[in-house]
């Protein structure tokens, strides 16, 4: 029995090689929810070509609209789409769990020791690194999704309406369907999506996941599977707050942090930075599980460690973990430990069931033009919101106590010399960050020997 076309085109990837690079990933996804994607865009659409530009943007808006982080549900969906359920899980848990054992250790370290001298250097240098990378997400996503001027005025509209309105991300992103689902009805040929290469970017042959390759069966939908996987989930969420409960009663510090993190999930429209408002009001004015300078020092912590911002969560879990001393005063690692490891599990689990509840119902659509239309202008609007992520750290990074404050000529010399090596000189992402990296640790030891 021949196999069938669908099956000889995902079978060229090994589960081995997709495993080994949802590690690396995992390991190497700086730069927030746009580094990471512009890593995936490199590695699997240019590099490998394990998929073809249309149908890796096509997932991508699709994760852009759902609440959690964008980043580790593409890498999901992306490994669903090639090795089924166990491949989805693999992805997106290696994508994560990095960053959380890095956290869970620099968590207890800045706890433990409050002694951030070192962090401090090393954070001074790569946020300049950080903001360039992000410039350069925009660059390469915007160089292949705007194509036309119409949508290049939805980017723009999306910009301005975050830069001075200060719209919420959902407004934004469902205004830019309607217009697409509009758009697409009445001028068709300029909402489809483009799956057209730059001539700067060549890349050798087609993709294994090719523009036309068959829906694979497992990514068929179902009534039956999407049964499956509410009660799957459900059963996933009920057990361990059940437990919670039973142990500590509903009041109690952990049963606490998984509802309102569960909560949080929920609301992730927008990426990290849209919901820190709402885990900034809960943990530190509601809850008290950490200060506001503790979650301060997390943030800058989640943004220069690799995995998605949101991670930020595993700190305040184990900073209120440890605080509250959830296991008891004579285990204080094993109370953040844990605490850190369930508010990950309750903030990661809806964003496993989206994916692979919703992703068959996405991968029947992919040359509809109805559902395409709206899906291009969303990533249109995406690339506004990406500059306008890229403005807000340039201004954290360049007038670090505010625009009332000085101008640091130090960050922008490092930010200029960064955007220099990833688009002048084409170095690679990793070799930048290390070498601000080295650069602001060295920066920052001269002041602190010389001026105090």
């Amino acid at each position: 029995m021949t196999d069938r076309p669908e099956d000889r085109s995902t079978a060229q990837i090994s589960f081995r090689d997709a495993c080994l690079f949802w590690l690396k990933l995992g390991f190497i996804s700086f730069g927030g929810p746009a580094g990471q994607i512009a890593i995936m865009h490199q590695e699997l659409v240019e590099r490998r070509r394990w998929i073809s530009e249309k149908r890796f943007l096509h997932a991508l808006n699709f994760c852009m609209v759902l609440p959690g982080p964008e980043a580790q549900q593409l890498a999901t969906y992306i490994g669903w789409l090639m090795h089924k359920t166990w491949g989805g899980i693999i992805a997106g848990v290696l994508f994560v769990l990095p960053s959380l054992f890095i956290l869970i250790g620099l968590s207890w370290a800045y706890i433990a020791f409050g002694d951030t001298t070192l962090i401090a250097g090393i954070f001074y240098g790569i946020k300049p690194a950080v903001t360039a990378i992000v410039l350069q997400a925009a660059h390469r996503i915007g160089s292949r999704a705007l194509n036309n001027i119409w949508l290049w005025l939805i980017a723009a509209l999306a910009l301005l309406a975050l830069l001075i309105f200060n719209l919420p991300f959902p407004v934004i992103i469902l205004s830019a369907a309607l217009i697409g689902f509009i758009g697409g009805r009445l001028a068709p040929a300029y909402f489809h999506m483009s799956s057209a290469h730059s001539s700067a970017q060549p890349t050798d042959g087609r993709a294994i996941i090719d523009d036309h390759t068959p829906t694979p069966p497992h990514a068929l939908f179902s009534w039956k599977k999407l049964i499956l996987i509410a009660c799957s989930g459900a059963l996933l969420w009920l057990l361990p707050m059940a437990l919670l409960i039973a142990l500590q009663g509903w009041h109690g510090t952990l049963t606490q942090m998984g509802w309102f993190f569960t909560k949080a999930a929920l609301v992730t429209f927008g990426g990290a930075y849209a919901v820190l408002p709402y885990v900034v009001q809960g943990a530190v004015g509601q809850y008290g599980w950490l200060s506001a300078p503790q979650m301060m020092d997390g943030l800058a912590l989640g943004e220069t460690t690799p995995g998605p911002l949101i991670m930020v969560v595993a700190f305040v879990g184990f900073v209120g973990g440890y605080t509250k001393a959830v296991c008891g005063a004579d285990l204080l690692f094993a109370g953040g430990a844990l605490a850190a490891l369930l508010v990950t599990w309750f903030t990661f689990l809806p964003s496993f069931l989206f994916i692979f509840a919703g992703a068959p119902l996405i991968e029947t659509t992919h040359n509809n033009l109805n559902f395409t239309a709206p899906l291009s202008a969303i990533t249109a609007a995406v690339v506004g919101v990406i500059l306008n992520l890229t403005l807000f750290f340039a201004g954290h990074v360049l007038w670090p106590n505010g625009f009332s404050g000085r101008f640091d000529l130090i960050s922008a010399a490092l930010t200029t010399a960064a955007v220099l090596a990833l688009f002048l000189f084409k170095r690679k992402m990793m070799e930048v960050l290390l070498g601000c990296a080295v650069l602001g640790l060295t920066v920052t030891a001269l002041t602190r020997y010389f001026f105090n």
